[in-house]
């Protein structure tokens, strides 16, 4: 470590003196030109007027005697006066012949000039000739020739060249050495803080030997996030991958055993009156039951939602509640009882014609309506009652759930300031620009800031909501924390991509997928050799699902090879038909079913089978498990579990998943065929593609596929969002213990 720094910096410092060097000797010896230059014209000057007294008088000897006289200067080799024709008339034996008057007209042309200054490499070293006018009688003047020994620049150039060199060499040994202190003090420091934030991880109190920690606080403030999420995943708990069993030891050490409550509007099991009077179970086709029910089941709790059964009020007990599943009894189902005018304004008005729209990025006008907002209103507040009711102790934990409440939290804190409240956004979270067109976007916000985390699907959602929050509302937010100060608390943003339960129930009881195959072929028709592609979704206009079956169409224009053999089934569950563009999806998906079998259809074949019915999981899991290929064409999604649950469905690993990029899955799911369903071409293409698959890559995609849907299930959710409420309970608990053990002593602050 120490060479791979060193070597490149004692290469920098050795190019660097050897720059230096040259650079001062040129300078030197322009200096010593000059200064010769100059020399030489004030020994003419004040030799001037002997040698002309001399040259007039034509008294040579006087004029050679004037010129030993000068050449007694020890940097003077020679001197001699040359007449305006550059004839020698007198000169020092020591004088040069290169030098003499002849032989400088000869090499320079110095007939024609005034003068001149000669700089050259003589055998003896550098020598500088200088040819200076002494007398002018009004035609060309004689001239005085002055040849100095400059042999002492070398020399000087020489020693300047050693002095450089030291100097830098001097200065690259105090830099190495002052290059590994530094690396060996910021490495004990920076090992310090890495085992203080891993001693407390562990509980362990850790006192390092440099007090001052700041200049790594940003890298500490990473690892303390990464040793967070492994001590999440592979804490005391740690078994492998996440179950049931595990996600509830985690839940009994970090929490202490504490059930939890959950906020849903959707109830996970919905008791109704059969048309023989007698009352059956069903489970709502939502994904957010689909994550939530398993969690509940293993950490029990009590789950409050809108009673919306016909035979709910039957089963409840006097308090509202009656144990599920049924013959089980895991958790309570806290009903609650909404007038019709409430479910109209709060469900199907403010939550489904307004929020649902405005989230989802689907070209429908969201509707926003004062009477449908006093309704949310009303009904949030009935629902923070019912928390209210429910929960054990001063400081609970509450997990609300979805865009149906987000006034409920902070109603919630109104009357447990001390409850850790997770409120879970199961949708997109739009731009700040478009949530501003909700007349009541600051309500919303400051509702949803009464939470201790805020989670999203995605950290796209989270920088939205962020963004939000620092376009309408004064508070103070921390980006590098993602958190948001509001009234003096904060409120943690975070990213909690949502799963699937794994082991998955509904495929470890399915048939095999052969036996499957074989029941949904007899059930449509279909002969042993076709090809079966399948959709599943709430009747839903952000499914896309006309896109889908539009695809289907331009699928079967495209590859006529696959008329009479590829048949789709779209599993469509009928969904909020109060309202009218539900209303208008429905009719329009009829008519494009019934567009599409006419314009194809060939004996017994229809290329669309559109199941427009409710279907409990099992039936769902066998369509799952007998498809060729699951497509999931969702226009705009926050997760999209139906992804997950094809990947669950397939322990055959056959089968092709076609995902729409505009899901949260697909940030996850990278090994399914991705498109985008506005493009019909694209899709009709990974459809084909997806057909004409061999066993062995479909084998190898699903394999990585369940790989990871195995690893991030939603116990592993579940977990990382309890794990960091109990961090923050913890922390809370503590900050109670302080401030109340704080009273004046002698008139300040002290400890009791």
């Amino acid at each position: 470590m120490a060479l791979r720094v060193l070597v490149p910096l004692l290469g920098i410092l050795a190019a660097l003196a050897w720059g230096a060097t040259v650079w001062v000797n040129g300078t030197t010896r322009s200096w010593f030109e000059r200064d010769v230059a100059l020399r030489a014209r004030l020994v003419t000057n004040g030799a001037r007027e002997a040698l002309s007294t001399h040259l007039r008088s034509g008294d040579r000897k006087k004029l050679k005697a004037a010129l030993d006289e000068l050449a007694r200067d020890d940097r003077i080799m020679g001197a001699a006066v040359c007449s305006p024709s550059m004839r020698t008339e007198a000169r020092t034996g020591a004088l040069p012949a290169r030098s003499a008057c002849e032989t400088l007209a000869g090499r320079t042309g110095a007939e024609a000039s005034g003068g001149l200054d000669l700089l050259e490499e003589a055998d003896g070293g550098l020598v500088h000739t200088a040819l200076v006018p002494v007398m002018d009688d009004g035609g060309l003047p004689a001239r005085l020739v002055v040849v100095h020994d400059l042999s002492f620049v070398a020399r000087r150039e020489a020693a300047m060249r050693r002095f450089t060199v030291g100097a830098f060499g001097l200065v690259a040994l105090l830099a190495s050495v002052a290059t590994l202190l530094v690396r060996r003090f910021t490495w004990r420091r920076w090992t310090e803080e890495i085992r203080r934030v891993l001693a407390l991880s562990r509980g362990v109190v850790w006192r390092p030997r440099s007090r001052d920690s700041k200049l790594f606080a940003p890298l500490v403030s990473d690892l303390r996030a990464m040793v967070a999420e492994l001590a999440a995943d592979h804490g005391p708990s740690a078994g492998g991958k996440w179950t049931p069993e595990r996600l509830h030891r985690v839940l009994t050490e970090t929490l202490e055993g504490e059930s939890v409550v959950i906020v849903a509007n959707r109830e996970p099991y919905v008791h109704e009156r059969g048309p023989a009077g007698a009352v059956r179970v069903q489970r709502p086709a939502s994904g957010l039951v689909t994550a939530l029910e398993p969690v509940m089941r293993a950490c029990s709790g009590v789950w409050i939602a809108h009673g919306s059964g016909s035979a709910d009020r039957e089963v409840v007990d006097a308090r509202d509640r009656v144990l599920v599943p049924p013959g089980e009894g895991s958790y309570a189902l806290r009903r609650v009882w909404l007038s019709d005018a409430e479910e109209r304004g709060y469900y199907y008005g403010f939550s489904n014609e307004g929020l649902w729209p405005l989230c989802h990025l689907v070209h429908t006008r969201p509707n926003f309506q004062a009477d449908h907002w006093r309704q949310y209103e009303t009904v949030n507040r009935r629902f923070a009652e019912a928390v209210c009711e429910e929960v054990e102790g001063s400081d609970p934990i509450v997990l609300v759930q979805d865009y149906h409440f987000a006034l409920a939290p902070r109603m919630i804190r109104a009357r447990l300031p001390r409850a850790t409240l997770i409120t879970f956004w199961h949708i997109p979270w739009p731009s700040a620009e478009q949530f501003g067109v909700c007349p009541w976007h600051r309500e919303l916000l400051e509702g949803l800031l009464g939470s201790s985390i805020v989670g999203f699907h995605t950290q796209q959602h989270c920088n939205n909501f962020l963004e939000a929050v620092d376009r309408f509302l004064e508070s103070r937010i921390d980006r590098e924390r993602m958190s948001v100060v509001l009234g003096g608390r904060e409120s943690l943003v975070r990213p909690y991509p949502i799963s699937i339960e794994w082991p998955n129930q509904w495929a470890a009881s399915a048939p095999p997928a052969p036996e499957c195959r074989r029941a949904v072929f007899a059930e449509l028709g279909l002969a042993p050799d076709a090809l079966l592609g399948v959709g599943v979704d709430r009747l839903d206009y952000t499914k896309g699902i006309e896109d889908r079956l539009l695809t289907v169409e331009r699928l079967l224009d495209r590859f006529p090879r696959l008329r009479g053999r590829f048949t789709f089934a779209q599993l469509a569950a009928p969904s909020r038909t109060l309202i009218a563009p539900y209303r208008e999806l429905n009719e329009r998906v009829d008519a494009l079913a019934g567009r599409i079998n006419a314009r194809f259809a060939t004996g017994d074949w229809r290329p669309i089978a559109l199941l427009r019915s409710h279907h409990e999981p099992p039936a769902v899991f066998r369509y799952l498990r007998a498809a060729d290929l699951c497509y999931v064409s969702s226009l705009h999604d926050g997760m999209n579990l139906v992804a997950k649950e094809f990947i669950a469905a397939r322990d055959d690993e056959r089968g092709v998943l076609v995902l729409s990029r505009f899901t949260g899955a697909a940030r996850e799911l990278t090994e399914a065929l991705l498109v985008n369903p506005y493009d019909l071409e694209q899709a009709s293409s990974a459809l084909a593609t997806a057909l004409a698959m061999s066993p062995a890559e479909q084998a190898e995609r699903l394999r990585a596929l369940r790989a990871h849907v195995s690893e991030f299930n939603v116990y592993r959710w579940a977990a990382r969002m309890l794990a960091d409420a109990a961090r923050l309970r913890k922390r809370d608990r503590l900050s109670t213990r302080l401030s109340v053990g704080l009273r004046p002593v002698d008139g300040r602050e002290g400890l009791r």
